[in-house]
């Protein structure tokens, strides 16, 4: 269920990378060209609140050597990632300010693409880090 101020937040899977690729975003005709290049859709990954002056921006970066997506809130870690040669695609989508949903970063050591992934679900979280991958804590919260 979504409510007026929130958006879906799409998942999509990119089957076709070496260890497999996600992908989050609000916008459909994204969401469907992805879908349309061989992208899997997972579903609605969270509902993301629509910009106002009080919701934290979540910054979307981009690793064109390995056709990586990373999110944060953090402008410092965009800002360090752009250092290394990541592109800043600006701002993705908006985190609710009500700490309602929190959503989980995970880094896989293990990969070289897809290195990490975002969810809500804490069984998920839980069984990624028994399958070896590292929980980095909360990325932004879901509305």
């Amino acid at each position: 269920m979504f409510y007026s101020n929130s958006q879906a937040l799409y998942r999509l899977y990119n089957p076709n990378a070496k260890v497999g690729s996600h992908f989050y975003t609000t916008s459909l005709a994204e969401k469907n060209s992805l879908v349309k290049s061989g992208w899997k859709y997972e579903g609605v990954a969270e509902e993301s609140p629509i910009k106002t002056v009080y919701n934290q921006a979540v910054y979307r970066v981009y690793n064109p050597n390995a056709g990586d997506h990373f999110y944060t809130e953090n402008k410092a870690e965009v800002a360090h990632l752009v250092s290394l040669g990541w592109r800043a695609e600006g701002i993705a989508f908006y985190s609710s300010t009500s700490n309602e949903t929190p959503i989980y970063r995970l880094y896989n050591p293990n990969a070289t693409v897809g290195t990490h992934f975002y969810t809500q679900s804490s069984v998920e979280r839980d069984s990624l880090v028994r399958a070896g991958w590292h929980y980095e804590g909360t990325a932004w919260y879901g509305g």
